[in-house]
């Protein structure tokens, strides 16, 4: 039998049949077009370093006041040559170290990340959690405990991490600091190292989480013994003390008298601390960031920081600002030196950078981990409202509150960062309703000096704050490791301080900190727009091509990026 087919359909076969594209098969010359061919010898352009540092306790104005006392290289030359967010702010309410850190690098907020402070009190274990602690890892570097630390207690990624897991961990990724958690939350899950020092023998220590001995460097650069040089030396002022006009006469009477001294003036001498800290000293001192700024050189090189076919990245906080500061106060002429050394060490870094690495080929980024109030005294003497009460003070009102009302029995777990922090097995035990709670402590606490607000975590929608303030408590509340109620102070008013100063507040004095940009890929310029710190992470890792970290709630500064 013969098959007809009509014409109409054979044309229609014919049309179909040219509208195909070419059959091609991988590996044939004709494959892809040459619209499609790699363009030889382009690549996508990256710096070759990323620095990210941090200024432990650095008000924003400090960049302003010390300004003309500053070289050209350091602080100054990310200020004039690169781009300068001047209104940036911390977007919660645990405005500490540990919180600071955490957010700076991953973008996110204590309520996802989980780092609420620098000790908080975790609900699925009972008890109080230090950000950094690791009972399940060993010190490497001694015989001690100060390296029982690791970054499990970060619940998101960071900057660094990104870094390692869009490389396939090609990219290295240190973390250094006096202090672990500056170390340790900056470096990330995924880091080569990060290493912090140890007051017990002046040597800088890891952790097994990282690595189980410390490399032939590290243990070089100890050797080097250079906290036992600094130990002997005694703390000058760099220029003549009449040149300090940004500070209040030497010897304030509520700056700190430094241990083995009577008065609190320069010069200062470092007594030799009894027991297991012979080197604690140092951290209230330049000296700390010198040794810091020291051993970031040697990480540089040794590590061949910036040398391969990927983007490295090296966290580096400086923690003796933080030490000073609440020792000494925002207006002494030790906070001022403090500076004066700081911008020269930031010069040496950045020269450094510029032999090692190549000019124009690294990317540096300057924050703060928190601001600092004045110290009470100071501002009492401009008649400006400010005191001291006890640590302790209120929650010994609110324990008494409650066993007065409700009977005997442990009714808070703790009082820490300002924030009650309940047992809600009792209350759930004695049939004791959270809200009137609340309410009975309000009553009692706002009748305390200095005492504005009771805030309550679990109903933040019905409480009459500015938005501003609410916003600060949202990005804080973490269900298992935050309080219940925030009890929010005068501004000017510390808790457990009769000397210096401290922070922790949700005030423009402690939210307000630096956002420096400078470098690799990075437009010179300002902005007085409101940015905040979750907004550091995702600019980063724009400039980079990088996938934001995974609880990152910010947004690039867009003005920044070339």
């Amino acid at each position: 039998m013969r098959l007809i087919i009509p014409v109409f359909l054979v044309s229609m076969v014919s049309i179909t049949t040219l509208a195909q594209p070419k059959k091609t098969f991988p590996g044939t010359a004709k494959s892809v077009t040459s619209a499609q061919q790699p363009v030889p010898g382009k690549r996508l352009a990256k710096p070759k370093l990323v620095v990210g540092i941090v200024v432990d306790q650095m008000r924003y104005d400090y960049l302003y006041r010390y300004y003309n006392k500053f070289s050209a290289g350091g602080f100054r030359r990310m200020m004039d040559g690169g781009f300068n967010a001047r209104n940036n702010h911390y977007h919660y309410a645990a405005t500490y170290t540990g919180p600071g850190h955490a957010a700076i690098y991953t973008g996110s907020a204590p309520a996802l990340n989980g780092i609420v402070g620098n000790d908080f009190y975790e609900r699925n274990i009972g008890r109080l959690l230090y950000c950094a602690e690791d009972t399940t890892v060993k010190t490497v570097g001694n015989t001690g405990t100060a390296g029982k630390m690791s970054p499990r207690n970060l619940l998101v990624t960071t900057i660094g991490d990104q870094l390692k897991l869009a490389t396939d961990g090609r990219a290295k990724v240190i973390g250094i600091a006096l202090k672990d958690r500056g170390a340790i939350l900056p470096a990330g899950h995924a880091a080569n190292a990060a290493y912090w020092y140890d007051s017990k023998d002046g040597n800088f220590i890891s952790s097994t989480f990282y690595q189980n001995e410390l490399p032939q460097w590290v243990q070089a650069f100890n050797a080097r013994k250079l906290s036992d040089k600094y130990l002997s030396q005694t703390w000058e002022t760099t220029l003549p003390l009449n040149q300090y006009t940004e500070s209040t006469q030497d010897d304030e009477p509520y700056e700190t008298v430094l241990a083995g001294e009577t008065k609190s003036v320069f010069p200062h001498a470092f007594a030799i601390q009894a027991g297991g800290s012979k080197y604690e000293p140092l951290r209230t001192s330049p000296y700390g960031d010198e040794i810091t700024k020291e051993f970031a050189l040697a990480a540089l090189k040794e590590e061949k920081l910036g040398q391969g076919d990927v983007t490295d990245m090296l966290c580096v906080s400086f923690s003796s600002p933080d030490y000073i500061g609440h020792a000494f106060g925002t207006h002494a002429i030790e906070t001022e030196d403090q500076y004066i050394r700081l911008d020269r060490q930031l010069a040496d870094l950045f020269n450094q950078l510029d032999a090692s690495v190549g000019k124009g080929q690294w990317v540096a980024f300057l924050s703060a981990d928190h601001g600092v109030v004045d110290a009470p005294g100071f501002l009492q003497q401009y008649r400006i409202p400010a005191g001291v009460r006890g640590y302790g003070e209120i929650g010994e009102v609110v324990k008494s509150t409650l066993e007065k009302a409700y009977g005997p029995g442990q009714w808070v777990l703790s009082y820490m960062n300002q924030q009650i922090y309940l047992n809600h097995a009792l209350l759930t035990e004695k049939k004791v309703a959270m809200q009137d709670v609340y309410a009975l402590l309000r009553s009692v606490l706002l009748k305390q000096k200095a005492v504005v607000n009771v805030v309550n975590l679990h109903n933040l929608g019905a409480e009459a704050l500015p938005a501003l303030q609410e916003n600060l408590f949202r990005n804080v509340y973490h269900p298992n490791r935050s309080g219940d109620f925030y009890v929010m102070q005068q501004p000017g008013w510390l808790e457990g301080r009769n000397k210096g100063t401290t922070h922790g507040t949700t005030y423009a004095y402690d939210t307000h900190v630096p956002f420096l940009l400078y470098g690799w890929g990075v437009r010179p310029g300002q902005t007085l727009r409101r940015t905040h710190i979750h907004d550091i992470a995702p600019t980063i890792t724009a400039l980079l091509g990088l996938l934001e970290p995974s609880g990152c709630i910010g947004n690039p500064v867009e003005e920044a990026i070339k």
